[in-house]
């Protein structure tokens, strides 16, 4: 598609994770991607009740998906700060 661009800004890197936001995603409540190597996954963050869902994962064992949970949970206002300020840069 001519001219279709998508932005995806990296808001934290730790232990080779990325964690990142597709620009193309509008709608969608909020969330963080998660990317090593060939491993992929995507969380939704649920900010009234401080939890994370798992929106799908591929290549990913049970490790990996605990190893990025805990550093959602470690840096989750950061990521909701992150989130917010991305989705007002959009508008």
């Amino acid at each position: 598609m001519p001219g279709f661009f998508v932005y995806m800004p990296t808001v934290l890197f730790y232990n080779g994770w990325r964690f990142f936001f597709y620009s193309n995603e509008n709608n969608e409540p909020v969330h963080i991607h998660c990317q090593k190597g060939e491993k992929d996954c995507k969380f939704w963050l649920k900010v009234e009740e401080y939890d994370v869902d798992l929106a799908f994962s591929f290549n990913m064992n049970s490790r990996d998906l605990n190893e990025v949970r805990k550093l959602i949970f470690n840096n989750f206002q950061y990521l909701i700060e992150k989130w917010s300020e991305f989705q007002q840069k959009k508008i």
